[in-house]
Order: structure tokens, then sequence, then C-alpha cells
């Protein structure tokens, strides 16, 4: 089965990995972090506005791939704090209040940058 990459912003694009891949009807998001398009750090020091980015970073994956964030069935995040995981899980909960997604979230010593405090990444299937 060929494996398709996707660039949400093909003016920003990252190297070494892609930000989406599709084999058939799986779609696999790599980690996203609380960049906007620019790549630039959305909500420094607020756990709640680095996640909405997250989740809006995942989206636009998604998007690219030809998913929607309805075809999400699997979710990881990392958080850097135990502390922060209330205000994850809310905007969690806002993006998917009925029938969730499954759900992973690992408590991690750091991320890529010692801005960034939460990472998702996601895995959809589109039929």
């Amino acid at each position: 089965m060929p494996r398709k990459t996707f660039f949400p912003n093909p003016q920003n694009k990252p190297t070494g990995f892609s930000p989406a891949t599709k084999a058939g009807n799986l779609v696999f998001v790599s980690g996203q972090v609380s960049t906007d398009a620019e790549g630039k750090l959305v909500g420094r020091g607020d756990c709640g506005a680095q996640s909405e980015q997250c989740f809006k970073n995942v989206e636009a994956a998604l998007q690219a791939a030809g998913a929607t964030m309805a075809d999400v069935t699997k979710i990881t995040c990392f958080l850097v704090n135990s502390e922060d995981y209330s205000a994850y899980a809310a905007v969690r909960l806002r993006l998917f209040p009925e029938n969730g997604p499954a759900s992973a979230t690992v408590i991690i010593k750091a991320l890529v940058s010692p801005d960034f405090l939460v990472e998702v990444e996601a895995f959809a299937v589109v039929s």
C-alpha cells in the first residue's frame, strides 16, 4: 500500500518528517506543538492555549490528508507538567464532547523546546 505525505502549510515544510501520512484509509498525524502557521509559539506558559493550538495543527494536518476531527480514533498527549492535565483535558472535552477517541496522556521530562508544555499526535480512519 503506497504511503502519501501531506503538508498543511507548504510554505513552512518541516524537514525529516511529515505532519500527516496516509496509507489506505489510515491517517497518522505527527506530534503537533503550539506553533502557528509561521512557526511562532502560541500560548507561552499557558497549557490551555497551547493545547488549543496543538489541536488546530492536528486538524490542519488531517484536512490536508482528506480527514476531519470526526475521523480521529486515537490521540496521544505528551505533557511536561502533570498539573497541566486539567487544562489540556478541558480542551479535549470541548473538541470531543461525546464518544471521544481512544486517548492516552503521558507525562514526560521535556519536549523539543522548553517553551512547549504539550504535544498531541493523532490517528484517524477515513471511511
